[in-house]
């Protein structure tokens, strides 16, 4: 692997400079998902499929750059099919997140906060995979972020095996008690399968808070 700078959050003022957008060709896609395989096949193949479909479909991938569980799945499915894949990985999570050695460009990172900041600066929307806690942290803060303007960008819950059931339940019971507006709660789009994901995230340039799909 070609050795890379550590990106410090003392330089996160010119992010521009970081990320170079203009040097990748395709819109990214910020996918999270666990670094841990989880007990059922379902969700590691799930991860190689959406990494395949997001190829196919015109678009690359930005990710925590993990070669392992389904992280290092979804990584794989888009190297195989010669995509764009960026990870994002922070210094002292190398000897537990292993970062794969096939990626398009990587980026070390010193904190997890400015690991965070650049996988949304590289992203044309966002994808959420099953996983833990990481995997929830980062949804729900990319979806506060959109409540509080800004960004504009897409937000999917790839709800695999109705592993996030329980999770769209709770943030549906948040709005009836009146600590999320539904129409934030809303822009978070529940997909049951890879391909109705894909299709979404095909406009993804413009996708407006009124196309007639399936939300929360």
């Amino acid at each position: 692997m070609t050795p890379v700078d550590i990106i410090t959050s003392k330089e996160m003022s010119d992010i521009a400079q970081i990320v170079k957008l203009h040097d990748i060709d395709v819109p990214l896609v910020a996918v999270y998902c666990g670094s841990r395989k989880g007990n059922d096949p379902v969700y590691v193949q799930s991860a190689h499929e959406l990494g395949r479909g997001l190829v196919e479909a015109g678009l690359g991938l930005v990710y925590g750059g993990a070669v392992i569980g389904c992280m290092g799945a979804v990584a794989d499915g888009v190297i195989e099919k010669n995509g764009i894949a960026v990870g994002v990985i922070p210094e002292f999570m190398m000897d537990r997140e292993v970062a794969h050695g096939g990626l398009t460009r990587l980026h070390l990172t010193d904190t997890m906060h400015t690991r965070k900041a650049i996988m949304a600066e590289y992203a044309s929307a966002f994808i959420t995979l099953p996983g833990g806690l990481g995997t929830l942290e980062e949804i729900m803060e990319i979806a506060t972020w959109r409540q509080l303007y800004q960004h504009e960008k897409p937000m999917i819950i790839l709800n695999i095996n109705g592993f996030y059931d329980k999770l769209v339940e709770h943030l549906q019971f948040t709005a009836e008690q009146g600590f999320m507006k539904p129409e934030d709660l809303q822009r978070l789009i529940v997909c049951n399968t890879v391909a109705d994901a894909i299709e979404l995230l095909k406009p993804i340039v413009n996708m407006p808070d009124t196309m007639n799909v399936n939300k929360i």
